[in-house]
Parts: structure tokens; C-alpha cells; sequence
């Protein structure tokens, strides 16, 4: 395991933490404290049952030459709506409470989402040895087609988990102003799925064959 990446995941889990706890201005915060069960449980996943190899963590960890311009401004985009709705659900449910209250079958249909979404993203990465924090055709790593497992389904199945887990973030949280940061959030990952198909469709050798069998991007028989 490369320790300057496992150091990095961490440090930034715990900077979220950070955030979203000192915006609720409290430590018994029920939602984040059940979010932070889940993600030490993912985490956890990560380096165990779903651990990736050593090459792909490398990769994660420090990706190669050849990153698109766009992704990168998408992923700072998307940097700053995560923070945002970190901090809009913690002054929402644990300070200010600008939300009504949800009934506890929403509270645990969020808890739901959140767990499926995230372990949804979890495989996804663990069955493709090609998955790049960024995109970029990786020619240093002889990048070829990923087509099994969920690659069958749907031709970005971690976007899919990370949509179904946003979908599930205010729920959790009881907030609905955190819809806000969240729907930026998942518009930001469509517009990154699409730009990825298209490069990858022009770039990648077998990857538009591929996408004519695997015709759906997210969403399994809508898109």
C-alpha cells in the first residue's frame, strides 16, 4: 500500500469531517455521526475486500502525463460544491435546523442510498485496473477497455454509485437546503460523464465497439 496516498484519503476524509462538524457547532450530531460510520466502514473496505493493486494505486495516488484541461476545472468545481454541502447540512440540521424534520423512513432510505452508492463505487474502481483519479488515456500503462463485472451494465458505474450516494446525502442529513450544492454536484457528473465517453470513444481503442454493446452511460435502460 502506497502510504503518501492511504495519508492523503485520510487526511481528506478528515478535513470534511472537520468542516461538516464545525458547521453543526457540535459533536453529538447524529447525521454526521452516522455518515462517519459509513465512510470509516468504506474505508475500511477499501484496503481490505475491495483493495486495488498496487499499479492502479499508484496511478490514484499521483496519475500520470496527459490530464484533460477540462477535468481538471470539473474536479475543482466539484471540490468546492462538496465543501459546500458539508457545510449547508451542518448549519441546516445541526445548528440552525432551517429544514423541517424528516420522518425516520427518509432518515434510513438516505442511509440507504449512501451505503449503496458508495460500495456501488467501491467495485466499480476495484474491477477496473484503469481507474484514473482523472481522465487521461494512460498509454504508459497499456490502457485497454474495461468490460466486466458492472462494465457490462453501464459503461460509468461509479458515477452511477456517486449520483445514487448524492441522492442520499440530504436525505440522511434532513436538509434540503444541501439540494442545492448536491444538484450542481450531479450535474457536474454528467457533464464529466459525457466529456469522458467522448474521449475515450475518440481516443481509446475499443472503447466505441465496446460502448455499442454496453449502450447505457449511468443509468441502465434511460442513459
Amino acid at each position: 500500500m502506497k502510504t503518501s496516498y492511504l495519508i492523503k484519503h485520510i487526511t481528506g476524509t478528515l478535513l470534511f469531517f472537520a468542516i461538516l462538524f464545525f458547521s453543526a457547532g457540535r459533536i453529538i450530531y447524529w447525521p454526521g455521526l452516522i455518515y462517519l460510520i459509513i465512510a470509516l466502514i468504506m474505508v475500511s473496505l477499501n484496503y481490505t475486500v475491495l483493495r486495488i493493486d498496487s499499479d492502479l494505486l499508484n496511478e490514484r495516488s499521483k496519475p500520470g502525463e496527459g490530464t484533460k484541461q477540462w477535468d481538471k476545472i470539473i474536479l475543482g468545481l466539484a471540490f468546492l460544491t462538496t465543501i459546500s454541502m458539508y457545510i449547508i447540512a451542518g448549519l441546516d440540521s445541526g445548528r440552525y435546523h432551517w429544514s423541517p424534520d424528516f420522518p425516520w423512513s427518509i432518515i434510513v432510505l438516505g442511509i440507504i442510498l449512501t451505503i449503496t452508492g458508495q460500495l456501488l463505487f467501491l467495485v466499480a474502481q476495484k474491477q477496473n485496473k484503469f481507474f484514473s483519479s482523472t481522465i487521461r488515456i494512460q498509454t504508459d500503462r497499456e490502457h485497454t477497455v474495461c468490460e466486466t463485472g458492472l462494465y457490462k451494465i453501464v459503461r460509468h458505474p461509479a458515477y452511477l454509485g456517486s449520483i445514487i450516494q448524492a441522492l442520499g446525502f440530504p436525505l440522511l442529513f434532513g436538509s434540503l437546503w444541501s439540494v442545492i450544492p448536491i444538484g450542481l454536484s450531479i450535474i457536474l457528473f454528467i457533464i464529466r460523464t459525457n466529456l469522458e465517453d467522448k474521449t475515450l470513444k475518440n481516443e481509446l481503442t475499443g472503447y466505441l465497439e465496446y460502448s455499442g454493446k454496453t449502450q447505457y452511460k449511468i443509468i441502465p435502460f434511460v442513459w
